[in-house]
């Protein structure tokens, strides 16, 4: 109802500018008159004019606002689903474990599973409070020298151990070794979460190469390549806005907050770089581009 208010507005500001420039020509008394009608028909023009950029501004804000509000609607219910499944699964496996009649190896496998309940939330948590601190520009960096091929590795270990696939999911481009000079904290939430992503939006069994190599101008260069449900041009543009996630039931079937994507875009900012995600449409694959000044030791 207010944006159909603001255009409606909007619509009638522009009517009564018009009609008032034709009442005021069409005036026979304007040729008579005409250095005092000139100043009436301008100081018209110029309030009406006012009057209309006011309205579409307030339009335009007040849009914005109603989406911010969905968003965080949706925010909100994606935190209770975040924060009620691990500790359903939780209480249940607890109350499992409790019983005598179970033997110790009947135990282990329920242990496994709140393990990984526990790393559910503690990442859920870990990305709000990232959001949080990186909003309020309060990250701080701390730089060493790694291999970036082997954090690579790594991550792709524990992706696919917390998706319950194989790691041969994962391919991986890039030279054996690739020394970097840079935050491996950071880089490692940033290649976590769009891995994460690129299995949990593909279905079974996904595909996901991962290509390192660095440009001629030297800077660095990160590409997740998935085989997944994809992406229009529209999405591809704010899936990296906060709270944003895409408006389709592939998504929204699928666990998620939409601050995932916000923080790893905040995170390559703050290291000097930048991202894009590139799609040839839904059901045709995601790739994420990232690329990061040169951060090779000899750079530094």
């Amino acid at each position: 109802m207010p944006v159909v208010l603001g255009a409606v507005s909007t619509a009638l500001a522009v009517v009564m500018l018009v009609s008032w420039i034709l009442l005021v020509v069409n005036d026979p008394h304007f040729s008579t008159n005409i250095g005092q009608n000139t100043t009436i028909l301008v100081l018209g023009i110029l309030s009406l004019s006012v009057i209309l950029v006011v309205l579409v501004l307030f339009s335009v804000v007040l849009v914005r606002e109603i989406l911010e509000g969905r968003r965080q609607t949706s925010f909100i219910d994606s935190v209770t689903h975040e924060l009620r499944s691990p500790l359903a699964s939780l209480k249940l496996c607890l109350q499992t474990a409790e019983r005598p009649d179970l033997s110790e190896d009947q135990r282990r496998p329920l242990f496994g599973m709140m393990r990984n309940d526990v790393d559910r939330l503690s990442r859920f948590i870990d990305d709000v409070l990232a959001a949080n601190r990186l909003t309020h520009g309060l990250l701080s960096h701390e730089v060493s020298e790694f291999d970036l091929a082997a954090l690579v590795g790594r991550c792709t270990t524990r992706v696919a151990a917390r998706h319950e696939v194989p790691e041969g999911v994962f391919t991986l481009d890039s030279p054996e070794t690739l020394l970097v000079r840079s935050d491996p904290t950071v880089l490692e939430t940033v290649l976590e979460n769009l891995l994460d992503n690129a299995v949990k939006y593909s279905d079974p069994p996904p595909r996901v190469t991962v290509r390192l190599a660095r440009t001629e101008a030297g800077a660095l260069h990160i590409a997740v390549e998935d085989e997944g449900i994809g992406l229009s041009p529209k999405d591809a543009k704010r899936i990296f806005d906060r709270f944003y996630r895409v408006d389709s039931e592939a998504v929204r079937s699928r666990r998620g907050t939409g601050l995932g994507l916000f923080v790893v875009l905040a995170l390559v900012r703050s290291l000097g770089g930048g991202l894009r995600a590139v799609s040839d449409g839904p059901g045709r694959g995601t790739t994420v581009h990232v690329v990061l000044p040169d951060a090779s030791p000899e750079a530094n």
